[in-house]
């Protein structure tokens, strides 16, 4: 139903991907606790709902809120799963319960996720750190290769770069893995040093 993509003593990480243009849905569980939160309620609602059941979810968390990333929110909110987003994208969502503010932490069990907020793809495109392990939940912020799209409404490509470059390539360790919205996981060691390259192409 889905791979496990990353572990530790500590944490686990569970992965599906759905829709369309192939959205990656991610599950953090804690694994002390087993209490865990869903990360973009993507698409295919019935396969994320046996997810969330399975692995024990609370909560529901949206990077952004372009459409892809939010087909299936209003199924989960409505089997009583909360579903978090940032102010500046909350009116792209049919509907959401609490907000998201830069450097929030979310405790998820014994797990804490810590929010950066990386403006560019969209106003309020959030990434995720988890505390004490290297690992970075980037939805369509960072992806092999490059920045995401900031061609769509809202998107800006030089904000875009500039927070890529401070708040993730400057603070994170280059061992951090990158888990993005679409696609194949990467490092920060990988891609940081190809920023000048993105810079120079516009892209």
């Amino acid at each position: 139903m889905s791979t496990l993509v990353w572990s530790d003593t500590a944490a686990e990480v569970h992965q599906v991907v759905v829709g369309p243009v192939e959205n990656n849905v991610y599950v953090l569980r804690c694994r002390e606790t087993g209490r865990a939160v869903l990360l973009d309620a993507a698409n295919e609602h019935d396969r994320l709902l046996e997810l969330c059941q399975a692995l024990g979810v609370t909560d529901v968390l949206e990077t952004h809120g372009h459409w892809d990333h939010i087909q299936a929110v209003p199924q989960l909110r409505d089997a009583g799963y909360s579903v978090h987003v940032t102010a500046e994208d909350a009116a792209m969502l049919p509907s959401y319960d609490e907000l998201l503010a830069d450097d929030d932490v979310v405790e998820v069990g014994r797990l804490r996720l810590h929010t950066i907020h990386t403006p560019g793809h969209t106003p309020g495109s959030m990434c995720f750190r988890l505390e004490g392990a290297p690992l970075l939940f980037s939805g369509d912020t960072l992806f092999p290769g490059g920045v995401g799209n900031a061609t769509f409404e809202g998107g800006d490509f030089a904000t875009l770069i500039d927070a890529v470059e401070q708040r993730l390539f400057r603070p994170l360790a280059a061992d951090t893995l990158v888990l993005p919205g679409h696609g194949d996981a990467t490092t920060i060691g990988t891609e940081s040093p190809h920023l000048q390259e993105w810079i120079d192409r516009g892209w």
